[in-house]
């Protein structure tokens, strides 16, 4: 990642000089390239696995249209999949890129690095009660789908809050704690959540603030592509 600028460690929610919170206007959620364990069907979950050449690429292509937004700042997980993926877009536009592992992706426990077939011995049943809808924690060690969306959402939300009005904020990701952040922020019943098929390599997820009390963030794009 040399040559990108130096990420800033900070807890988003920080106050202005007024100690006054503001709203941020847009958040884009963008998932990073692709790397070598997506291209095989490997599961990722919070291993540090670098972005391909595929995925550099994506980037770059990807970059340019954000730049477009307006983005005025920039967050990213701290997994240098996504982070390298920031890169592309600071590189643009000047801005420091800021971390939180709360960004990271789902925690996949024992299957870390490992493909489905692999697992059928051992995690049988637990597949199967995946496949069936049931919310299951990821290899023995890890996360469920609730967990991360939980930790997600209150992520973006402190980040929309401590944003200027006219913002346009690019928090940069992973597949599926963008995906379930995104819908849970914005307050999709779960039955509904289903619906929404996986974020690509580089695709993004427009978020803006709305008038609405009962649900003050509202999606307007959905896994838009380069």
């Amino acid at each position: 990642m040399g040559g990108l600028p130096a990420p800033v460690a900070r807890r988003p929610g920080d106050r202005g000089s007024a100690g006054e919170a503001v709203t941020a206007r847009r958040l884009v959620v963008w998932r990073h390239g692709q790397t070598d364990w997506n291209l095989h069907r490997r599961w990722q979950g919070e291993a540090d696995i670098p972005l391909n050449e595929t995925g550099l690429a994506q980037a770059r292509e990807a970059a340019p249209r954000l730049a477009e937004l307006g983005i005025t700042e920039i967050w990213s997980s701290d997994l240098q999949r996504a982070y390298a993926t920031a890169g592309a877009l600071a590189e643009l536009t000047g801005l420091p890129i800021r971390t939180d592992q709360r960004l990271r992706e789902i925690s996949v426990g024992q299957w870390s690095g490992r493909v489905l077939t692999e697992l059928l011995d051992e995690f049988g049943a637990v597949l199967e009660r995946e496949a069936r809808g049931e919310d299951v924690v990821r290899g023995v060690t890890g996360e469920s789908v609730r967990q991360v969306e939980a930790r997600v959402a209150e992520a973006l939300r402190e980040i929309g809050e401590q944003a200027p009005d006219d913002a346009v904020v690019a928090v940069v990701m992973h597949g599926l704690a963008g995906k379930v952040g995104a819908l849970e922020l914005v307050g999709i019943p779960p039955e509904l959540k289903e619906s929404f098929g996986s974020l690509d390599n580089c695709g993004w997820i427009t978020i803006d603030r709305s008038h609405q009390p009962a649900h003050p963030w509202r999606i307007t794009h959905y896994n838009e592509t380069a």
